[in-house]
């Protein structure tokens, strides 16, 4: 009889922990550079009615069942007051809404770059959160840069430091993540694969294909992200045109940018147990990106 209840036990356990590792359903939407700012059109740019784009796609979003929203960085195009048209037709969201930071968020006079996450209401510069069991880690990739810190900097002189120093052929408009973000990353990688959580990392810059858009240490980044079969996908804004690649198991994903379209450019992404769902609206493409 002892063996019997035993029995019944051990399948509980096993049941339990199957249970615990499947991949919880989500839904959440996603905007890439929305970029607004009050100045004439430039080419396919249209800055001056980007906010009314972003307008139309808070009224979507409001509509749908969302865990949560996402802003991939360059909220605006220039100017900090630029942050006071945007910033409240994205807090009229109903869901729980976030942001990475984008080199033209920081374009910007010097005094006020500092007080870029504050205005955008950010709890820190990267920094992650959970819904179910998914852990969604938004990065830096400002941290070492040209454009986040004013001129007269230790900050910026670093970057130029390191620019130099590691002869980066990558355009000064992009950035890099230091250090010690890269030891917190890797930290949290570690705890995220001990816990069977399923990670998706946001970030305003590209990491994968080769492309002139992608973080100074691009490749830095990729080698430690494929360490972790947890990681199932990366992304990110920047590259307006958008793109797309699958290597080892992680999809890099970057959406086009809202202000390059008359129309609109943006999307709602589901999470589900064989797959990640992109259902794309205006310019944005439709996509099922399996989970292995």
């Amino acid at each position: 009889m002892k063996h019997f209840y035993f029995l019944i036990f051990a399948t509980s356990l096993l049941f339990t922990s199957c249970k615990s590792t499947k991949i919880q359903e989500l839904s959440f939407g996603a905007i890439a550079d929305c970029q607004y700012c009050n100045q004439p059109d430039r080419g396919v740019r249209k800055y001056s009615t980007s906010h009314k784009k972003l307008e139309k796609c808070v009224e979507h979003f409001n509509q749908e069942d969302l865990d949560f929203v996402i802003h991939l960085g360059d909220l605006i195009d220039k100017d900090f007051k630029s942050f006071d048209v945007v910033l409240p037709i994205y807090n009229s969201l109903k869901a729980d809404h976030y942001h990475a930071l984008g080199n033209h968020d920081f374009d910007v006079v010097d005094s006020l770059k500092k007080d870029v996450p504050t205005k955008m209401d950010m709890p820190a510069k990267y920094h992650y959160f959970d819904k179910a069991n998914w852990r969604f880690i938004i990065l830096d990739g400002n941290d070492v840069s040209f454009h986040a810190y004013p001129k007269a900097s230790p900050e910026y002189k670093y970057a130029a430091e390191y620019y130099k120093i590691k002869k980066i052929t990558s355009p000064k408009w992009n950035g890099a993540v230091g250090e010690e973000q890269m030891k917190w990353l890797e930290t949290l990688l570690q705890k995220s694969q001990e816990d069977n959580q399923q990670v998706i990392l946001f970030s305003h810059f590209p990491v994968y294909p080769a492309n002139n858009h992608n973080l100074w240490n691009a490749k830095e980044l990729v080698d430690l992200l494929e360490d972790y079969p947890c990681v199932k996908a990366y992304i990110n804004g920047h590259n307006h045109k958008g793109n797309y690649a699958e290597n080892k198991g992680i999809h890099y994903l970057t959406l086009k940018g809202m202000v390059d379209t008359d129309e609109n450019s943006y999307a709602i992404i589901k999470l589900n147990q064989e797959s990640i769902q992109v259902q794309g609206f205006g310019r944005e493409k439709q996509r099922t990106l399996l989970i292995k």
